[in-house]
């Protein structure tokens, strides 16, 4: 009984947090505050920290399967969600499918960014001799007609054009987050029927929000990159808005799985929730 009075307050709290308007309209503006300000933590930071080893848990655990932890928990959430109210495969496989969306285009722009690394970068040899130059980064000497697997594959070391991938992964995930949990606000406020499975996937969801924000600060301000992790977040951020903000409000058809929540609820509800994304759109 304890148990879950504590789920249901605990649920309730973050799904008004999540289904504020405020939040929607300006969670996107606070991501980019910290991916643009974040590499500055690095001024106050320990150098010692259990966090500033890539080899941290949290990093090979979480960080190196993003996508994969994001997808089974996100898409329990909706398939869930939808088929709970709906009891359609149909309407909860076409939800689903943004994520099938979001994720082949994480993927397309995966490979583009591998394609300019391995276009514009050029292989160094480290010397051994023990040479350093004045900043107390050892010598680096070019080595022409070396392709990039080769360079790797002889312990060299490949410096191209990039991208940050890990931030680019982190923002997006935090974004798709957001947009799919914060129908779970209005949903509730309404009167929505929710039993201890959907409100644990959603408090799941949640945590790893959190955990996505987590993991976002530790990469600026431990292994900070300027300018790769910011152009990694500006991709992130726009992904999320030629998605959400843009192809998922042509509603529902055969080439557009719509907004998350769409034709999920009865029509004065599912209208009174969609009328708050349009009203964001005409903010931002």
């Amino acid at each position: 009984m304890f148990f879950n009075t504590a789920l249901v307050f605990v649920t309730d709290l973050a799904a008004r947090l999540l289904g504020n308007w405020l939040f929607r309209q300006h969670f996107h503006l606070l991501l980019s505050a910290v991916v643009l300000f974040g590499p500055a933590l690095s001024l106050w930071v320990s150098p010692h920290s259990v966090f500033a080893r890539k080899s941290h848990f949290l990093y090979r655990l979480f960080l190196r399967s993003g996508w994969g932890w994001t997808c089974i928990f996100v898409g329990s959430f909706i398939f869930l969600f939808s088929f709970s109210i709906r009891r359609s495969l149909s309407v909860s496989i076409r939800h689903l499918s943004r994520l099938a969306v979001a994720g082949g285009l994480w993927i397309g722009f995966c490979k583009l960014l591998d394609l300019l690394e391995n276009a514009t970068g050029s292989c160094y040899e480290t010397l051994n001799a023990g040479l350093e130059v004045s900043n107390g980064q050892p010598l680096l000497v070019l080595r022409e007609g070396e392709s990039r697997s080769e360079c790797l594959r002889a312990r060299m070391l490949w410096r191209g054009y990039e991208v940050s991938e890990d931030v680019f992964l982190l923002c997006l995930c935090c974004l798709l987050l957001a947009e799919e949990t914060a129908v779970f606000g209005p949903y509730l406020s309404l009167g929505g029927v929710s039993d201890a499975p959907l409100r644990i996937l959603f408090l799941f969801c949640v945590l790893l929000l959190g955990l996505w924000i987590f993991l976002l600060f530790c990469l600026l301000a431990y292994f900070p990159q300027f300018p790769t992790q910011l152009l990694g977040g500006a991709l992130g951020c726009l992904s999320w808005r030629a998605l959400y903000q843009g192809w998922f409000r042509l509603g529902p058809n055969w080439f557009c799985p719509g907004r998350p929540g769409q034709g999920l609820l009865n029509p004065k509800t599912n209208t009174s929730l969609q009328e708050e994304p349009l009203n964001h759109n005409h903010h931002s």
